[in-house]
Order: structure tokens, then sequence, then C-alpha cells
């Protein structure tokens, strides 16, 4: 059976001695250095313990919005004489307030290290392992001992390229190869970006695709094509663009464009020692050249077209034409 408890707690009731000493929490202010000015009106009282009273006042300075100062007061038992305990500003339910500080470590985001700045890891970082590990999910052991062929040859690297430079001393660790793939799969080089979704093919069969190599070279590669939007980034195996080694065009864009040239229109251009605007043109017209016609076709007399009328054949009178011969000999008929 559950015992319940008769006691009961309850809000302590403020000393009224105390409570109504609100001139001399006033002047309290005043006397630590507080402007008269910067001290609002009387908010409360709140009973702190027997006989401490906290009177607060609102804070009427702009830059400290929803503050107030509280002034606790106390005095002694059968003592009518109150004393002034402490004096302090402290932030209101509305009050404006500084952010909570973070610590710089976790405040930096990517692209923060400029030129000149150094990020050291931190010796717990978790993203590295020491190089030689002999247990645990990261399964990194020395790479540079020599093991005989009775030894697990999953341990040691299988080709020399995996074996890293000498004087790394840390290297990915598990956690660390889970969270930059994880990183790299979600952002904009990865398979779920517009980019890729209108790409023609992945960039695991395109030619520019580099693999890296170890455990992240299953998914990701980089970028070789210098024309692609993801020249020299890191991409995954399912990523994509229209920069792909193998994409073809369709038949109506691959087929060119006849060009239009204009026969009819001409400008007119400066020359040396000739200006356009001091130069004269004649109209070419009958008027100006009558004896002109078809080039290589006879010429009709106004009078034979009448007589005949109105038409001409080959057989009338024609005049001396020169006509020119593929050669670039001249000749005349009549």
């Amino acid at each position: 059976m559950a015992v319940v408890s008769t006691i009961r707690s309850r809000a302590k009731e403020p000393d009224q001695i105390c409570a109504d000493a609100v001139d001399l929490a006033r002047q309290s202010l005043a006397d630590t250095g507080v402007s008269p000015d910067a001290i609002g009106e009387h908010l409360g009282v709140e009973a702190t313990a027997d006989r401490v009273v906290t009177h607060l006042f609102r804070c009427a300075d702009p830059g400290y919005s929803g503050w107030r100062w509280a002034v606790t007061v106390t005095r002694a038992p059968r003592s009518k004489v109150v004393t002034v305990d402490e004096s302090v500003l402290l932030p209101g339910p509305d009050a404006l307030l500084a952010p909570p500080w973070v610590p710089w470590q976790d405040r930096l985001l990517p692209g923060d290290v400029g030129i000149g700045d150094l990020l050291p890891a931190s010796a717990d970082d978790e993203r590295l392992v020491p190089l030689v590990v002999l247990d645990g999910d990261d399964a990194v052991t020395d790479w540079f001992v020599d093991r005989p062929d009775s030894e697990d040859a999953e341990a040691g690297p299988r080709i020399a390229e995996e074996i890293p430079a000498p004087g790394r001393s840390r290297v990915l660790s598990g956690f660390g190869r889970e969270d930059t793939a994880d990183r790299w799969y979600e952002s904009d080089h990865g398979p779920s970006s517009p980019l890729s979704h209108a790409a023609p093919a992945n960039c695991v069969s395109c030619g520019f695709f580099v693999p890296l190599s170890g455990s992240l070279g299953r998914v990701f590669g980089a970028c070789g094509n210098a024309y692609a939007p993801d020249d020299g980034r890191v991409v995954s195996a399912d990523h994509g663009c229209g920069a792909h080694s193998e994409a073809m065009l369709t038949g109506s864009a691959a087929q060119a464009a006849v060009p239009v040239i204009d026969e009819f229109g001409y400008d007119l251009v400066d020359l040396p020692g000739v200006s356009v605007e001091e130069t004269v043109f004649e109209p070419l017209s009958r008027e100006t050249y009558p004896e002109s016609g078809p080039i290589g076709g006879p010429v009709v007399s106004e009078t034979e077209t009448s007589e005949t009328g109105g038409s001409a054949t080959p057989e009338t009178e024609t005049s001396d034409t020169v006509t020119s011969d593929p050669e670039g000999s001249e000749s005349s008929e009549s």
C-alpha cells in the first residue's frame, strides 16, 4: 500500500517589513553607481528565505530589454532594521539574451579555413586512428611489417599503392570513412542532384572517371573532364552529367544548319584613298547602258519586236555580241 506524505510544500510568504523596504532597495542601486535613468518601476518581491526578500526593478537601459534589477534585503530576528545583502542584474522571462556559447571547433563550417589558417586535428578525433591498430572495428594493422603466409592476408595491403606514405602517423578510422562516404554521397556530387538526374549515363561508364584507391574507391572517383562541372572533384560512381564521354547527340541536333548568304544586300566600305561619302555612284539601268542585255544572249531591237507582234525568236537579226569561252579567250559572232 502506497504511503502518501501529508506534508505539503507551500510558497513562502515574504517578510512584510522587508517587502516594504522598496525605497531602500532602489537607493542601494543608485549607491552602487547605477544611473537613476536605468532603474525602472518596481515589479514586485520574491521571498528567498525567512526574512529574506528580493526586490525586482525593471531595467530601463535600452541595451538590456527584458532584464531586471534584483536587490536582496534581510533583517535579523526581532529586529525592524532592514539591510541590503546584494544587488545584481538578472534576465527576465522576456529578456533579450545572447545566443548560447559554442566552442570554436564546433562553430567551424566547411570552407572557413583560409590561407595561413591552421586547423589541427585533436588527439582524440574519432575520425582518425593510429596507423597501427591491432583490433577493433578499424582493423588496421602495421602495414610496414612483413607477414608470413600463414597470417591473414586481408590484414595488410593487397597492392603497393595502398601503402600510406611514410611519416603519416594516423589514417581514417572506420567512422571517418563512413562519415566521409555519407557526406560525399549526399552532396551535389552524388546521385541525388538534378544534374545527375538529367545525365545520359552514370560516371562509372565515363572515360574521364578516375576511381579512388582503397575502400572508398568502390563507390567514388575523381572527374577528369575539363569541360564537366565536377572537374577535379570527387563524384560517386552513380553520379552523372552531360559531359559523359559516350554521350551522343540526337540526329536533329547533329545536323549542321545550312548557312544563309545574303546575295541581294551589300555594304559600302572605305578603301585606302577612296571615301564612300565623296564617291558618286550611277545607277545601273538600260538608260545608262542601253546596249546591255542578257550575257551570251541575243539583243533584239524594238522595231523587230513590234513587227513580229511583240515576240522575238533566236532566228531574228541580232547584233554583234561578244562571248568568252571557258579558256578565257574572246570570240565575236554576227
